[in-house]
């Protein structure tokens, strides 16, 4: 089964991503960490790649997909796949069928983790991590058991992301909408695209993927 699992920062993608690869052996491609491990590896695909990124240029559409192929080609037809920050143009949606098609592979579903702007900005705003163990709490809804302790480790160090704050969750979704404008419709006409609510509890919006998958 391939997938591309949709929603903006804060909707909880990495969650039910994490839990997708956990229950049915999905490998979640993220183009970014595959970009990352390319140009380490020192691969062919990861050294052009290296080149235009010391040119201080942007990586094409072309070199994402190599990375892409490449890796469906190790994963083999047995693994499904995740797709995460891909595709984000209608080109790159078009070159994505032409590489799955290559593999002998369809898009299955289009996932797409709907939010309540407000309700996400609360989400956010309010989380912070333990500075040592990096377990997650939230100032409404996850407080740690001991007032200024972390449950997990017992550091006394938190800290919180910097970008954690109103400004930058509105630009954030503006940007996400802005990127899947492009994507959806094309989906929508091919009949695959589902919407889960993404401010659900997290066991139910795992629930609600689950239920699509079995379509």
């Amino acid at each position: 089964m391939n997938i591309i699992l949709l929603g903006p920062p804060g909707a909880g993608k990495g969650t039910q991503s994490g839990r997708l690869v956990e229950r049915h052996g999905m490998r979640q491609l993220s183009t970014g960490d595959m970009l990352r491990a390319a140009v380490a590896a020192k691969t062919p695909v990861g050294l052009k790649a290296k080149a235009v990124m010391d040119r201080g240029e942007l990586v094409s559409d072309q070199i994402v997909s190599d990375l892409i192929d490449a890796e469906l080609e190790s994963m083999g037809p047995s693994i499904g796949a995740i797709f995460d920050g891909y595709p984000r143009t209608a080109d790159q949606a078009h070159q994505l069928d032409a590489i799955l098609a290559r593999h002998g592979r369809k898009l299955d579903h289009v996932i797409e983790l709907e939010v309540d702007l407000d309700a996400l900005i609360e989400r956010i705003t309010g989380r912070f991590s333990c500075a040592n163990c990096g377990e997650g709490y939230h100032d409404t809804f996850k407080q740690p058991k001991v007032e200024g302790v972390c449950d997990r480790c017992g550091s006394t160090e938190f800290k919180r992301r910097k970008d954690d704050n109103e400004e930058a969750v509105r630009t954030r979704m503006d940007e996400y909408r802005k990127k899947t404008a492009p994507i959806l419709p094309i989906y929508d006409a091919q009949g695959i695209v589902s919407r889960v609510d993404g401010m659900a509890d997290i066991d139910d919006v795992t629930a609600a993927v689950e239920k699509v998958l079995s379509k």
